[in-house]
């Protein structure tokens, strides 16, 4: 099973036009992460595995996300 955390585009690459990359914000961790074969801008907040995005999730919901799992680690 894998849990996917939401990120953030910083920034994107396109100088290898097969091998769109982005630098990733997850909750203070930047990852280089493909984004190859998804439709994204720099804000965006995708679900990430294996350093590939596989799905744009929506910022409301990303957002809801992420302050559920901050509040999980201050309540353990």
């Amino acid at each position: 099973m894998c849990l996917a955390i939401p990120g953030r585009i910083l920034s994107l690459d396109d100088s290898i036009p097969e091998l769109k990359m982005a630098k990733v914000d997850f909750s203070g961790i930047v990852k280089n992460i493909c984004v190859q074969w998804v439709d994204v801008s720099i804000g965006d907040y995708v679900l990430a595995h294996a350093g590939m995005a596989i799905s744009v999730v929506n910022a409301e919901e990303a957002e809801e996300t992420l302050k559920d799992l901050k509040q999980l680690t201050i309540d353990c």
